[in-house]
């Protein structure tokens, strides 16, 4: 059985904090969790690369230095032929300085590396400089050394944290290494998992180093990781009015498109009924491709009036614009009381007129980070340098459950609960893919979902679906290839 705290994710003072419980608590030694990461870490080297039997191993001064001899001296005792830069002629004291004289005095040369050399003949790059330790771009020489292992063009293991990662953010305020896989130990890193980390990480896989449960039972995560999952069968005497009644309301002149994904999105996603209020002008080309969604034209706010009476769920912003047709829309829209996903210029709209929801109110946000930066009244860059701060304090804001989309998606409560999707890639960055999340969400929250729950099924389910559509491909994904995917992962028809 999976212990539970792996899908739980931590700070790096919750990290240090649970490091310092084996020592002090659990009465194991430091250099024995050291020597145990190092392990782990070589276990894994020899799982995922048996051929290899040169390698590099890159040393840093403190304690993931340490890990990182401790891991030198052990290849080397099993036969592999190894090379030891270090970037210092010593370490710090305690248990890295202890690990370097082990590593030393096991016949594994330490050579100081100097900006400007070339770097040891290797078969793969093991990544010991920083860790966690560190939140500010790296110096020189450290800096040119990261540059060098990356274009090294051979496979790099991460010890915990690639350096010049923040572990807590996500965020690379400078030049960081780019590993093939990232062994992390004890406790999941919130940051490896979100913004720039994807990036780096490679592959994450957590060590816990054989300690007992008990370690973790005091511990309250910061967030946690999504898990697969999916709404149960529908009953057999089921009907469409039990499913719920979407209205999308948005497609200005020029966006059909983005109506179209979003409204067919809420039926693939099990919406009972979805209409669509939008120009005139899309009616016909909406009734011919996908005469399942029912089609109204709504040149203001009075043509909504029947349309609002009949719906359970509103999905409001795709293609919306912020002129004043859509903006005469929006207003109406909000001023509803019901369910609501807003995306796009609904967003763009609620940040020139901010207003806080009630509590009593399912309402769903949606924002790409240059949404939510216009949102929280700063800029993109902000944003990136926590996406974790931005959820939170958008979902406080504004009263909402706030989808913060990219990659490593954030979902928030009001509150701080936040959850992480650890699925979705690159070839979901294109354009439509936020329209049919939003009709996915606002379809969830149709069929009984709380905000909460809608949230986070719908963010799971879009971005399963996006790497099964991608398994012919990243480049060129459309977000109308997630459809077929996305029914068969909320039937249960594909695990």
């Amino acid at each position: 059985m999976t212990a539970p705290h792996r899908h739980a994710l931590y700070t790096v003072a919750q990290v240090r904090a649970l490091d310092r419980a084996a020592i002090d608590g659990l009465g194991i030694p430091g250099y024995e969790l050291m020597r145990r990461a190092a392990a782990a870490a070589f276990a894994a080297l020899r799982r995922h690369w048996p051929q290899v039997r040169r390698i590099a191993v890159h040393c840093g001064p403190g304690n993931n230095g340490g890990d990182g001899f401790l891991l030198a001296l052990q290849a080397h005792e099993a036969g592999f032929e190894v090379r030891v830069l270090a970037l210092a002629d010593a370490s710090g004291e305690g248990d890295a300085a202890r690990a370097r004289a082990a590593c030393e005095r096991g016949g594994v040369a330490v050579r100081r590396w100097r900006e400007g050399e070339p770097l040891p003949e290797a078969e793969l790059h093991v990544d010991a400089l920083y860790g966690t330790g560190l939140s500010r771009p790296p110096g020189a020489p450290a800096s040119a050394l990261i540059e060098a292992i990356n274009a090294s063009g051979v496979p790099i293991l991460a010890l915990d944290v690639p350096s010049g990662l923040d572990a807590d953010t996500g965020h690379c305020p400078g030049v960081a290494v780019r590993a093939d896989l990232t062994v992390s130990f004890i406790g999941a890193k919130r940051g490896l998992h979100t913004g720039q980390a994807p990036a780096c990480t490679g592959r994450v896989e957590l060590a816990t180093l054989g300690l007992p449960e008990t370690l973790w039972q005091a511990a309250v995560p910061d967030a946690h990781l999504l898990q697969p999952a999916t709404l149960p069968p529908r009953p057999r005497d089921a009907h469409k009015g039990r499913s719920g009644h979407v209205l999308v309301i948005g497609g200005d002149h020029g966006t059909a498109g983005a109506i179209r994904l979003c409204g067919e999105a809420a039926l693939r996603a099990g919406a009972g009924l979805v209409s669509v209020a939008t120009r005139a002008g899309h009616l016909p080309a909406l009734n011919a491709a996908r005469p399942e969604l029912m089609a109204h034209a709504a040149d203001g706010p009075q043509a909504l009036e029947p349309l609002l009476a009949r719906a359970t769920v509103l999905a409001v912003g795709p293609g919306l614009g912020q002129g004043a047709w859509g903006h005469a829309l929006w207003l109406t829209a909000l001023d509803a009381s019901l369910p609501l996903v807003l995306d796009a210029d609904g967003l763009n709209l609620l940040a020139r007129e901010p207003r806080r929801f009630q509590h009593d109110r399912p309402v769903v946000l949606t924002p790409h980070p240059g949404e939510a930066a216009r949102l929280l009244g700063c800029d993109t860059a902000t944003v990136g340098r926590d996406r974790f701060a931005a959820a939170r304090s958008l979902a406080d804001h504004f009263g909402a459950v706030v989808v913060l989309k990219g990659a490593g998606s954030l979902i928030a409560a009001p509150g701080g609960r936040l959850d992480v999707c650890p699925w979705g890639n690159p070839g979901m960055a294109s354009g439509g893919m936020g329209d049919l999340l939003t009709g996915i969400i606002a379809a969830l929250l149709a069929q009984g979902c709380s905000a909460w729950q809608a949230a986070g099924l719908g963010v799971g389910l879009h971005a399963r679906a996006g790497d099964r559509a991608a398994r012919e491909g990243e480049r060129g994904l459309l977000a109308g290839d997630l459809l077929a995917p996305l029914r068969r992962l909320l039937n249960g028809l594909d695990a």
